[in-house]
């Protein structure tokens, strides 16, 4: 489905403009003041008064998934996450189990694929016993590698 979000007060590149806004797809197609002559069938939205703000980022989360999924889980929490803004989110290594094999890794990415309702990337856990695992890591897949540091977390 296309839409047009017409009249949105939109913040972008340190200004705020009143524009409408055309979505193909999953992808912003056209920003402009007024947007015409659109080729195929839109949905549009009437955003006039309000503002439309990109998303944010959270590089630390704890989605506590897997092993502690009673304090929250990657569909509920991610969830939670888009509606407060944020659309893309970067989660931490020290769950039960710990994420740090590149095995406990992948699930975390293929839970990831099901159900979360944002943009995603992991953290690999680096400890005392797993250099091997971080230098076979396809790191353009994530945002870094947290190193525990204290002997709470990790050894």
């Amino acid at each position: 489905m296309e839409y047009i979000i017409r009249n949105a007060q939109i913040v972008i590149r340190g200004e705020i403009r009143s524009e409408d806004v055309l979505i193909k797809g999953d992808r912003i197609e056209r920003i402009d003041p007024q947007i015409t002559n659109v080729q195929y069938r839109v949905q549009e939205i009437d955003a006039g008064g309000l503002y439309l703000l990109p998303g944010c980022i959270d590089d630390q989360v704890h989605f506590r998934e897997p092993g502690l999924t009673h304090k929250g889980d990657l569909y509920t929490e991610s969830r939670a996450a888009v509606a407060g803004g944020v659309t893309t989110i970067m989660e931490m290594p020290n769950t039960n189990p710990q994420t740090i094999t590149l095995q406990a890794l992948e699930a975390k990415y293929q839970r990831a694929s099901e159900v979360s309702s944002a943009n995603y990337a992991y953290y690999l856990g680096a400890t005392n016993d797993n250099y091997n695992e971080m230098m076979r890591a396809d790191f353009s897949r994530m945002p870094g590698i947290k190193i525990f540091m204290v002997s709470s977390t990790c050894n």
